[in-house]
């Protein structure tokens, strides 16, 4: 990747430009996922009026990825000139160019049947030289150059997020969701832990209408010694990747704790693990999915 001439911290107006095949498409969604409002195949011409969109109206954020490319066909001729025009009105912009090596995009284009949009009734190659050459001053103009030639889909991601999360950069978000067994496990977790083995609150009378919400239920789930050093062991473990979930672009996990019928056990062990792994950089949510469900086993 190359930088040039950025010299702001908040970079809220992203056109995202570059060769067809390159990987816009995955840029785009990369920055919808970090909050941007992405518009996709833009006509360099409404450009001016979308920023002023951004300037003026808080319920996006004031971040916006725009995809502006030879799609637009003759429209795209004008992008350049009214680049120059938003800088001469004091609206900084950032252009985010990828670009690829030819060879490499054959290699793409041959996998995925399709032509080039500049192909017509040429060659694969005369479309590639000639987006390239209509291309070139933009990309001398550009802000970021990001050469995807040798770029899985995951590297691109956080390289993307290294130039243009640098608030959240080391930042994950782990949702922890109790439940029952008896009614499901939850398909989207990344982690399943069951922690059956402990004795079920629900055989004290006592306990049997109570939740692990409350402090009986929890007293009489962690009076078990093997209760507390198994979530304190579980929660070094989660501590000890999420650099490595980072890295690889992972910035959501998601953990299911089970029990049978996901009121006493699963619910007072998410709570315990929730404080556990409370730190400034990860954002913790908790759901207790079948606490409302009927008590019996």
């Amino acid at each position: 990747m190359t930088k040039k001439n950025k010299n702001s911290n908040e970079e809220n107006i992203i056109i995202i430009t570059g060769l067809s095949g390159a990987g816009k498409t995955h840029a785009s969604g990369v920055f919808q996922d970090l909050g941007y409002f992405v518009i996709d195949n833009t006509p360099p011409q409404i450009i001016p009026a979308l920023t002023q969109i951004v300037k003026s109206h808080g319920e996006i954020n004031k971040k916006l990825a725009i995809v502006a490319d030879i799609r637009s066909g003759k429209y795209f001729d004008q992008l350049d000139e009214i680049l120059n025009s938003l800088s001469n009105n004091g609206i900084d912009v950032t252009i985010l160019f990828l670009s690829t090596k030819t060879n490499t995009l054959i290699k793409r284009y041959e996998s995925s049947r399709r032509p080039h949009p500049l192909q017509n009734n040429g060659s694969l190659l005369d479309g590639i030289n000639q987006e390239k050459n209509i291309l070139r001053s933009l990309k001398l103009k550009a802000d970021y150059v990001i050469d995807t030639s040798n770029l899985s889909i995951h590297d691109l991601s956080r390289e993307i997020n290294e130039i243009f999360d640098k608030k959240n950069s080391k930042h994950i978000k782990i949702k922890i969701t109790s439940f029952g067994f008896k009614y499901g496990v939850p398909i989207d977790a990344n982690f399943v832990i069951d922690v059956r083995f402990l004795p079920n609150p629900y055989w004290q009378k006592d306990l049997t209408q109570k939740t692990g919400n409350q402090k009986e239920v929890s007293d009489f789930v962690f009076k078990q010694p093997e209760a507390k050093e198994f979530v304190e062991k579980f929660a070094r473990l989660i501590l000890s990747v999420t650099d490595k979930f980072i890295h690889e672009n992972k910035r959501y996990l998601s953990i299911a704790i089970g029990c049978t019928g996901g009121r006493h056990r699963s619910v007072a062990v998410a709570n315990k693990l929730k404080t556990l792994l409370t730190k400034k950089d990860i954002d913790i949510t908790i759901s207790a999915r079948d606490i409302n469900k009927k008590t019996d086993i």
